[in-house]
């Protein structure tokens, strides 16, 4: 495995060892000599999950290319040879009287069969009730079968730098293992610039095969799902990410309501507040927020009031420190629901209240001027942002054709080849009937030239 620092989902490999945690002699003015209490009433709500599925096989490109297929008498279009997979991740049981079981969507994606091993051995086959890539969040549910007992969920926002914390889960392969540490940091994102991130970052060691496990606090409720390591090995170096148990409800129960997340929008195209910002806006260093570029005719934003120059700062109390972060807080929220947000416009405090509205078919639409193009929000750009006109890429759906072949929210189509691109209609003009092609994006303040097959 390549040596590289970098972001590593839990698979089942690599190797790393375990640091010593001192723990707490009291808390809350009781004594509390050992963990062994918690853990006993914690960890039969923790599961192995054994998943075994079909993957695409890597083939080399020539194989994609329809001469070569001929030449060699292979047929057109033929369909990509597959390999068997099995992996292993953990789960926690979050309704035992139902029967589901949260973990991470990268656990359970292309699995055609799901094994649940309980702590008193026993082996439960489940299916999946929806899976959210967004947020690395599935659910899954026993076909048949009882449960042993269940998990509470705590309020992840009143998590703190430095409260003490216990993952469980089951790293290679090594069913119900016990780590602890503190919670070394809170709100971390970036990992996947696509998804909906608000990490708590923990420095109990959490190895491959914890996906999906518990971070539970000494109380022994549910703080967050163990997702991701920060590893130069693929093992713990100390860094590990869990998805906030707020964050978990809110997906777990769209999930099982109804199968997938229904994500609304504000119809805002934002940037990060930064220095430059501030001192164009003529803001004092300590303002946070989002800065709106374009607010789109007729969204949810529009019918608000919103306007291009506003900062957003606040939605619902809750303090906005970037664009990453009014993306989760909107983004998690369900269509409908009314939203008060705290602006400043012109330099002056505002309020302003928000109904949620619907995505927009663009998404869709965009698969059909090409399918690599799927996932992607289109919409003609605004003049300010680049000189002659684009196409803006407003969202991407994570793990769409889109975001596979490299589209970021925020970029701006400008070419497709040699021809200019200045909008949806040329973008689609330009397409036509072809089948491969290169799309030149400004992003940010570079050129990028994006291979399209």
């Amino acid at each position: 495995m390549k040596q590289v620092l970098g972001i590593a989902t839990l698979s089942l490999l690599g190797f790393a060892a375990g640091a010593a945690t001192i723990l707490p002699t009291q808390v809350d003015g009781q004594p509390m000599p050992s963990l062994a209490p918690i853990v006993q009433r914690v960890a039969p709500a923790v599961v192995n999950i054994g998943v075994k599925g079909k993957v695409s096989a890597p083939q080399h490109p020539f194989f994609d290319d329809p001469n070569f297929r001929r030449f060699f008498g292979m047929p057109p279009g033929a369909a990509p040879r597959e390999r068997e997979f099995r992996s292993a991740g953990s789960g926690v049981i979050v309704d035992a009287k139902a029967g589901y079981i949260v973990t991470n969507a990268h656990v359970v994606e292309n699995a055609s069969e799901i094994t649940v091993a309980l702590v008193d051995d026993r082996e439960l086959q489940a299916e999946v009730v929806g899976a959210d890539k967004g947020s690395d969040v599935a659910v899954i549910k026993i076909k048949e079968g009882k449960l042993p007992t269940d998990i509470s969920l705590a309020d992840s926002a009143k998590v703190e730098v430095g409260d003490f914390v216990v993952a469980i889960g089951n790293p290679f392969g090594l069913q119900h293992t016990v780590t602890s540490g503190i919670v070394s940091a809170l709100g971390r994102s970036g990992i996947n610039p696509e998804g909906y991130e608000n990490f708590i970052q923990t420095d109990a060691a959490i190895n491959p095969g914890n996906s999906g496990g518990a971070l539970v606090n000494l109380r022994g409720e549910l703080v967050g799902i163990n997702t991701a390591i920060l590893s130069q090995s693929g093992g713990n170096m100390g860094i590990g990410f869990a998805i906030p148990s707020n964050m978990v409800r809110s997906v777990m129960d769209q999930l099982i309501e109804f199968g997938e997340v229904k994500r609304g929008m504000l119809g805002v195209t934002i940037l990060s507040l930064d220095a430059d910002y501030r001192k164009s806006l003529g803001l004092t260093d300590d303002v946070q927020g989002a800065l709106v570029s374009q607010v789109l005719e007729g969204s949810a934003a529009d019918k608000a009031g919103i306007m291009a120059g506003d900062v957003i700062t606040m939605v619902d109390g809750k303090p906005v420190k970037g664009a990453g972060e009014l993306r989760n807080l909107i983004g998690m929220g369900r269509i409908g629901d009314k939203v008060e947000m705290g602006i400043i416009r012109e330099g002056k405090p505002r309020k302003i209240t928000a109904v949620i509205g619907e995505q927009t078919e663009l998404a869709a639409e965009a698969g059909e001027l090409h399918p690599a193009l799927g996932g992607a929000d289109l919409a003609d750009a605004a003049p300010e942002l680049v000189a002659g006109g684009g196409v803006l890429v407003r969202s991407v759906e994570p793990g769409s054709p889109a975001a596979r072949i490299g589209l970021r929210a925020n970029d701006v189509i400008v070419g497709l080849d040699r021809t200019r691109v200045n909008g949806v209609n040329k973008l689609a003009e330009a397409i036509g009937e072809r089948q491969t092609f290169l799309l030149t994006l400004r992003r940010g303040s570079q050129t990028v030239i994006l291979p399209v097959r």
